[in-house]
């Protein structure tokens, strides 16, 4: 029987990650993941205020279309004392927005460590995994892990009803002045 040749030194998977910043901590996250980067001002232009005091790390909300979309403070989720973020990621597959301060650059992951057991709290929902990079050990996020199923049950409830657009409130008005001429209509019997 053949012994199985070696894997090629040069045949590792690669995965595209966006290194971003929170104040000094440098962490990764997998670029197919992004839907979208915006600067936070023109993100939170279109935004509300949420208050939902057990999310501290979500103050504001955007609607888009049927979808509502939270801010996620970078700083608040990961407890680094830095103010809000300038740019947000838009999270693919998540109702998530992520603040941070800035984008390092774009580069490659070809492998992805498994959590030491140091980490034992949340912040193995928070992360994938541990990544080197340039001599450096970065934390490669999970898109997902920055508001839990709860959170967003907590910050649903918190949400105020949305507004109706102009064609929705004249329907309204319509159905109402039906309703009021029917009332009249049978009271008159």
């Amino acid at each position: 029987m053949p012994a199985t040749a070696p894997a090629k030194p040069g045949s590792l998977r690669a995965e595209q990650i966006i290194l971003f910043r929170i104040g000094e901590q440098l962490f990764a996250l997998s670029s197919s993941s992004v839907q979208e980067v915006r600067s936070a001002d023109s993100l939170s232009g279109g935004a509300a205020t949420i208050s939902a005091p057990s999310v501290d790390k979500v103050t504001q909300f955007v609607r888009r279309g049927q979808n509502t979309l939270f801010l996620v403070s970078g700083a608040k989720h990961f407890g680094l004392p830095v103010p809000e973020g300038i740019l947000a990621f838009v999270l693919r597959n998540t109702r998530t927005a992520l603040l941070v301060d800035s984008i390092e650059r774009m580069t490659a992951m070809t492998r992805l460590q498994a959590l030491p057991l140091s980490f034992c709290h949340e912040e193995r929902q928070w992360y994938r995994g541990l990544t080197a990079l340039d001599q450096t050990v970065v934390p490669v996020v999970r898109p997902e892990g920055f508001l839990s199923d709860e959170e967003l049950r907590m910050l649903d409830r918190a949400l105020p009803p949305p507004e109706l657009s102009s064609e929705e409130k004249e329907a309204e008005a319509e159905e109402t002045e039906t309703d009021a001429e029917i009332d009249l209509g049978t009271e008159s019997n």
